[in-house]
């Protein structure tokens, strides 16, 4: 089965959070609350988000990321941008 481009970027997305978090990948789920499951606050989650602007190239704008807590909205947020 081929990864659609989205599921590349959040599988990329997954690999970066739990490398940098050091938790085991397949804890992580892309539905996953990334507050709750990396158990983050936001300074943390900021710099996972710099991390990922770097590792892909882009920059997010905040009111982009408000409310934004899964793996998967901020996969598909950052694909908007690729």
């Amino acid at each position: 089965m081929q990864m659609t481009t989205t599921d590349k970027t959040l599988d990329e997305i997954l690999t970066l959070a739990a490398t940098h978090f050091k938790v085991p990948r397949q804890r992580l789920t892309p539905d996953d609350d990334f507050f709750k499951t990396l158990g983050i606050d936001s300074l943390q989650a900021l710099d996972l988000l710099t991390k990922l602007e770097n590792h892909f190239r882009i920059e997010l704008p905040d009111y982009e990321l408000q409310g934004v807590s899964d793996f998967r909205t901020l996969a598909s947020r950052i694909q908007a941008r690729l």
